[in-house]
């Protein structure tokens, strides 16, 4: 089982991401800063559509709890 991805965790990573954001633009901001596998297998799993925050990111993360 994967380890979940915390909200700090998510915060650095997408340092610097502008808002909305596709699952796309998640993804290769998250590559960009560094974000190990886990990070981004779990943002892989995300629902495909625009994001207007990291509070809509995280909810969706929570998803997989």
């Amino acid at each position: 089982m994967q380890d979940l991805v915390n909200p700090i965790q998510l915060e650095r990573f997408l340092k610097g991401i502008d808002y909305p954001a596709t699952k796309e633009d998640i993804i290769n901001t998250a590559k960009k800063n560094g974000a190990d596998e886990n990070v981004i297998a779990t943002l892989e799993k995300i629902e495909d559509r625009t994001y207007d925050g990291p509070v809509g990111i995280s909810r969706e993360i929570g998803k997989f709890e």
